[in-house]
């Protein structure tokens, strides 16, 4: 079945902030950076580094919603609600991710407020007002120029159910059995696909879903996010010792794939996936 020909789209999440907990929904717009609404937000130390569950596992608890007009609503336990509005358009400062460097816009004084006092340290949440020109992915992946959302370094995540039931066998057969199975927002992807055979997303180099073409840029590596609750934000061990054992792929502990838009359209749950190459 690795030919995609009976699968379909099982569920879409975008996540508005980065590393902070997103929502479902039944159909979204790709953009040639991403999901609309998808990562356009993230925080950032006073240094302007960007600030992730990596170093601050609580912003799993923590959640966001996105508005008409761009806007987010946050929640997280403990705070009111807050409304945050995209920021006018104003001089971009420089911001920091996984040592890329590019300009982002501050949002509003009371949103650094908001997060500063959730988290306990002093951060700020930027807006990527122009995504069209402010980041661009890897060359080696993307020669003619194409840019990314404040995701990782690609627009989209893909994952498969079949893949996860796989991954969650192996660590009940692993040396830490009580820590699975394992749900899929560990992995935090854009698209989950049912109907595929475990791992056939590691054959693929180019997809089509609904109205949209993709090209499958590489594995998706992981790290230690994923070894975070979601719902508790507590930290174990797994999946990142089952995949060291199972899932290697070059330098990388691999689960799905990253993917770039060839055009854009809409995706919606029970789309079909073709697999052109």
């Amino acid at each position: 079945m690795s030919n995609g020909l009976d699968a379909v789209v099982h569920g879409m999440r975008i996540h508005p902030v980065k590393s902070v907990g997103g929502y479902d929904t039944a159909q979204a717009a790709v953009e040639p950076w991403g999901l609309a609404g998808d990562r356009r937000w993230m925080l950032v130390d006073t240094e302007g580094t960007a600030v992730t569950q990596r170093e601050r596992p609580g912003l799993a608890l923590s959640s966001a919603a996105t508005l008409p007009g761009g806007g987010v609503r946050l929640s997280a336990p403990g705070r009111d609600d807050l409304v945050v509005e995209p920021p006018e358009p104003m001089a971009a400062v420089g911001v920091t991710l996984f040592g890329n460097k590019f300009k982002a816009v501050t949002a509003a004084d009371e949103a650094h407020a908001w997060f500063s006092a959730y988290l306990g340290t002093e951060v700020r949440l930027m807006h990527l007002d122009d995504p069209a020109r402010r980041r661009t992915i890897n060359p080696k992946y993307a020669p003619n120029g194409e840019t990314v959302s404040f995701a990782d370094g690609y627009p989209l995540q893909i994952a498969t159910r079949a893949s996860l039931d796989a991954l969650n066998s192996l660590i009940a057969q692993g040396g830490h059995p009580a820590e699975g199975p394992l749900p899929m927002d560990r992995f935090r992807p854009n698209v989950v696909l049912d109907g595929t055979e475990a791992w056939a997303e590691d054959t693929w180099s180019r997809i089509s879903i609904g109205e949209v073409t993709f090209r499958v840029a590489k594995p998706c590596g992981r790290c230690v996010i994923t070894t975070t609750d979601q719902a508790t934000a507590e930290r174990g061990k797994e999946p990142l010792r089952t995949l060291a054992r199972h899932r290697r792929i070059g330098s990388s502990l691999a689960f799905g794939v990253l993917v770039i838009p060839e055009d854009t359209g809409i995706i919606r749950i029970g789309d079909a996936l073709k697999v052109l190459a």
